[in-house]
């Protein structure tokens, strides 16, 4: 499941400004959804409330059914989305990537639980607003509300493509569809393909297939030169072909 970021490059050097004079160390070509069309006025405003936390791979930076007291923008590095099943087993949603938020259960009037766990999967910096920070800034600012409609919707558009592909997609597709997503959101460049720091655990578990599936599958896959299997890591060499087979 891909991102739904769809800034263009205006807009990522109009928040690069805006993020500089906040004293803020962004990438360049930083954008997030949560703040289209927004004043600079009105963004330094709303960053002035918010904090930066740097994390560790595998810290947990929301969890389930805890109360929502904060709002979080990945910043940097990547995250993944998730929830609890019956039995204890985690179902992957989709990965979070810089300009995502997540936590919007601390946005909502009355105080709600968070319904998703979210883990960083690298290191990465998330700006965060507290409940009653986040709050006010959305009765001050409609734009910005209307923002977090839009993200919402995105979430909800996302997450019922995600319910029809766990209904109509085989095994093998879903599998070569995570492998293929995930090499376009948190995949980096290295010289022989895209290079994945998944297991085939993760792999099996993102996809809802058996290990011995996943196995066999990248097994097949490595045979026809479609990606690359090392200890802990996945170089996918032909993306192109993982999307036909998804």
């Amino acid at each position: 499941m891909s991102s739904f970021h769809s800034g263009d490059a205006s807009e990522a050097v109009r928040l690069s400004t805006v993020f500089q004079k906040q004293s803020l160390n962004l990438p360049s070509d930083f954008y997030s959804r949560l703040f289209e069309e927004l004043s600079r006025a009105d963004l330094r405003a709303i960053l002035a409330k918010a904090r930066m936390r740097i994390v560790s791979r595998n810290e947990v930076l929301q969890h389930e059914d805890e109360p929502g007291s904060h709002f979080s923008m990945l910043v940097s590095g990547f995250a993944d989305l998730s929830k609890a099943a019956p039995g204890g087993k985690r179902v992957f949603l989709r990965w979070i990537s810089p300009g995502d938020v997540f936590g919007l259960a601390a946005l909502q009037p009355q105080s709600h639980p968070f319904l998703t766990t979210v883990t960083a999967g690298s290191e990465a910096s998330v700006m965060v607003w507290n409940r009653d920070a986040i709050q006010p800034l959305l009765d001050r600012f409609p734009k910005l509300r209307e923002n977090v409609c839009s993200v919402a919707n995105g979430y909800l558009s996302l997450l019922a493509d995600l319910l029809m592909s766990r209904i109509s997609e085989t095994a093998q597709q879903r599998l070569a569809r995570i492998i293929a997503e995930s090499a376009q959101t948190i995949g980096r460049s290295a010289p022989n393909g895209i290079e994945l720091d998944l297991t085939n655990e993760q792999l099996s578990e993102m996809a809802d297939v058996s290990r011995f599936t996943s196995s066999r599958f990248v097994s097949e896959w490595q045979r026809r030169g479609i990606l690359k299997k090392t200890r802990g890591k996945l170089i996918v060499q032909s993306p192109e072909q993982l999307q036909l087979l998804g």
